[in-house]
């Protein structure tokens, strides 16, 4: 997405946002999408199966350097979406990115912003980001 693209969708926002202006409404509805996102991941694992998690203690040798123990460590995800969580999964991260972007919108911040000052803190820190 280019900046005029990300600039246009943040304006999409602002004009659909109608029933949930006020930023304590816009704060609650982030949570809830991060929660339906949560859901929409365990029910792809327990109720269709399409994706499993396998999860164990991430291993970490501190003899080797960094590239050499992050090719060890596993997200613990395991198989693809099927078509239809894929659509699911997606459906609730493009809500939290709406709500996202509508607090951008209240708080006077452009999202463009947001992006580009996490890319060049994320350029800074490298691999101690520690995220």
């Amino acid at each position: 997405m280019d900046n005029r693209n990300i600039d246009d969708f943040q304006t999409q926002v602002s004009e659909l946002l109608i029933r949930h202006r006020s930023v304590l409404d816009v704060m609650s509805k982030v949570q809830e999408t991060a929660s339906r996102i949560n859901r929409s991941l365990t029910k792809a694992i327990t109720e269709c199966g399409c994706v499993e998690v396998v999860a164990k203690k991430q291993t970490y040798d501190s003899n080797k350097n960094l590239e050499d123990n992050k090719s060890q460590l596993d997200t613990h995800f395991n198989g693809p979406l099927c078509e239809h969580c894929r659509d699911v999964v997606t459906a609730e991260l493009g809500k939290n990115l709406f709500y996202l972007t509508a607090l951008c919108n209240i708080t006077d911040i452009k999202l463009e912003d947001v992006l580009q000052k996490e890319s060049n803190r994320l350029n800074t820190l490298g691999v101690f980001n520690l995220s």
